[in-house]
């Protein structure tokens, strides 16, 4: 027995002997072996409309990307350490000016964590232009295009075709820039239309022109120039210095792994964008019944962090509940938005809130209910403007602690309209009669088919009156300014942001997120606490939406667009102006 242990033994040592060169020669082998370095990069599109708020949870949650659905795929590519940089695919998207000033601010955040952003453009307009130029490189295919033409506003005015037709606009406006119901009821700009709105596209042009000269490097008045000149070829826009390289997207990935010493440069497709639940077995049953009914809200509500409640204002406002109509477009409830703020009002876990701002007005009274919960809350409130948050956008804002804009943001627009169309011109053209039995001087007001009387006209611009009256006195009061100095900004005039910074409408230029930093501030909440956000209202179940026609509204978008928009248009205006008093933006801006 002994011998046999000493023998292996000894077989065991010469073992040990004989692998110690071959292990010494694979060590040097392994550390003489070339190491591939790799360099993944972030590669996210920006295509889409991108609406305010936030997407409904679950399966067809992420269809349609939602404005704070982009930043935070962004924000996570800015501390994720498995990422390069950023691959920023430009693709036409249709934004206003407010939201490329809030993509801006996020590629600088990518930036500010030493990560590089490349915009890929292929074809880009002056909007997807000022988000790439915020990037650290500009590239382009040969074929691409650069279009950068500079504003033009253009008002269709309706009122020939109403003559024609027989359809009188009898409308009320209290102020004088307040020209909501102009191209209904004139041909042609009054002077007090065309001066506020010479006044806006003037500050957005001076703005766009600054950002592209900073961001390029290139003197104000040579980049004017280069925008009377509009139109640039991929080269002439390279040789403009208005883009950085010309090239496919295999050339350009070439030349980034030189640029940033990399054997393979590594492109993560869709980053951050939420990938398809899995739904097999009873329990992936359970959790799709959950998504349809939309209650996958609750693990957000159970966290024991504190929270900053995030309210979204967007669309018309209205009273009653908020909804979404068969053609696009969503209305805000003052029953939706009062209840949501009761609700944090009642959570000792808020500890502020801040409200989403992105409309364009529409009930004096669904505002005010709004403001009046706004104002009586004992949670610092405050406000982030989006491309619009003007009239009763701006009503539903002005009792808030502090406001915050974007420069590229449409404010102000304190003032009242009111009024209807009256039928009986068109009646008669079409062979269709009526005839009317009234008691009493003002029985006719709601009538569609004559306009005001005397009486009826002086009624109802009393109550407006009124309503511009408590307008004008509670904005005065919310920004601490004397009535006298608010009134000199009432009466219609709507403002940029930056506009509405320097003249005391609002408080700071700054995004959503600097709103959220601001309320932890004012909350008493330490900077580098962790808290959670509240979104609300809360996004609608799958049910909810497939319910309400959203996928007849994307069937209509895709045929005929304009025509869904008028449509969209004209079922709202239709319900605002049933009531007495309804502050709402003279115009509606769009860049294209």
């Amino acid at each position: 027995m002994r011998l046999v242990s000493l023998c292996a033994c000894v077989w065991v040592c010469i073992g040990l002997f004989a692998a110690l060169p071959v292990a010494a020669e694979n060590k040097v082998a392994e550390t003489s072996a070339p190491k591939v370095k790799k360099v993944t990069l972030a590669s996210i599109a920006v295509k889409d409309d991108y609406p305010d708020g936030v997407a409904g949870e679950g399966l067809f949650g992420d269809l349609k990307p939602h404005l704070r659905d982009l930043i935070d795929r962004l924000d996570k590519a800015a501390k994720d350490d498995k990422i390069s940089g950023v691959v920023l695919r430009l693709r036409e998207a249709t934004i206003g000016l407010a939201k490329a000033d809030e993509l801006r601010a996020a590629v600088g955040r990518v930036r500010k964590a030493g990560k590089k952003v490349y915009a890929d453009v292929h074809s880009a307009s002056t909007l997807d232009y000022l988000v790439a130029a915020s990037c650290d490189q500009i590239v382009m295919p040969e074929s691409g295009s650069l279009l950068i033409t500079g504003i033009q506003a253009e008002v269709i005015f309706l009122k020939g075709l109403l003559d024609k037709l027989g359809v009188q606009a009898d409308f009320i406006q209290i102020g004088d820039f307040k020209g909501a119901a102009e191209p209904l009821t004139r041909n042609n700009m009054s002077p007090e239309f065309r001066a506020q709105y010479e006044a806006v596209i003037n500050d957005y042009y001076e703005h766009i022109v600054e950002s592209i000269a900073k961001d390029r490097k290139i003197d104000p008045t040579e980049v004017k120039k280069l925008i009377d000149a509009g139109l640039f070829s991929a080269q002439a826009a390279r040789d403009a210095r208005l883009i950085d390289r010309v090239a496919y997207e295999d050339q350009w990935r070439n030349e980034l792994k030189k640029e940033l010493g990399a054997d393979e440069v590594a492109l993560e497709r869709d980053y951050g964008r939420k990938k398809p639940e899995d739904f097999s077995g009873m329990a992936g049953m359970m959790k799709m019944m959950e998504m349809l009914m939309g209650g996958d809200q609750q693990r957000a509500k159970n966290s024991k962090n504190d929270k900053i409640a995030v309210v979204y204002i967007v669309g018309a406002i209205m009273t009653g509940e908020s909804a979404t109509s068969l053609f696009g477009g969503t209305t805000v409830g003052s029953n939706t938005i009062v209840g949501a703020l009761r609700q944090v009002e009642d959570d000792p876990k808020v500890k502020a809130i801040v409200l989403r701002v992105d409309s364009p007005g529409g009930s004096a009274l669904a505002s005010d209910l709004i403001w009046r919960e706004v104002v009586k809350s004992n949670k610092p409130v405050l406000v982030s403007m989006g491309d619009v948050a003007a009239s009763g956008g701006y009503y539903v804002s002005m009792g808030a602690k502090k406001i915050f804009v974007e420069p590229g943001t449409l404010t102000g627009s304190i003032g009242v309209v009111g009024g209807k169309l009256a039928l009986r011109g068109l009646f008669d053209k079409i062979g269709v009669n009526s005839e009317t039995i009234k008691r009493g001087k003002t029985s006719g007001v709601l009538s569609l088919t004559d306009p005001f009387s005397l009486e009826e006209r002086e009624a109802w611009k009393r109550l407006m009156l009124a309503t511009y009256h408590q307008f004008t006195s509670k904005a005065a009061q919310g920004r601490h300014m004397e009535l006298s100095k608010l009134e000199g900004l009432a009466q219609g005039r709507v403002f940029t942001g930056r506009m509405a910074v320097a003249n005391g409408l609002a408080d700071k230029l700054g995004t959503l997120d600097d709103a959220i930093a601001e309320a932890k501030n004012m909350a008493g909440v330490k900077s580098d606490e962790k808290i959670d956000l509240l979104i609300l209202p809360k996004p609608k179940g799958i049910l909810e939406t497939l319910l309400g026609g959203s996928t007849i509204e994307a069937e209509a978008r895709a045929v005929a667009p304009e025509l869904v928009e008028a449509f969209q248009s004209g079922a709202t205006l239709r319900k605002l102006f049933a009531e007495p008093s309804v502050t709402l933006m003279p115009y509606v801006v769009r860049f294209k």
